[in-house]
């Protein structure tokens, strides 16, 4: 998907939120109010991308118990 197909379309949740994690925890500085090829809305089913974000937030939260989490120093 190209950034011309996305003018004008909102990023999508799910793949906010894996941009997010991969960041640091922090929204990418790149990432503003429009989509991108990496954010824009994935083909897939509901089920599918609520599994996904349970394993972004479970992978976030077991670096954060590790102390690997993007506040603490390693």
């Amino acid at each position: 998907m190209s950034d011309v197909s996305n003018k004008g379309r909102q990023p999508e949740a799910l793949r906010s939120l894996e941009a997010a994690a991969e960041a640091g925890s922090r929204k990418p500085p790149e990432q503003g109010l429009t989509a991108t090829d990496r954010t824009a809305p994935a083909p897939g089913s509901i089920e599918a991308e609520e599994r996904r974000a349970a394993e972004i937030l479970n992978e976030a939260a077991e670096r954060d118990t590790e102390g690997k989490g993007p506040d603490r120093a390693s």
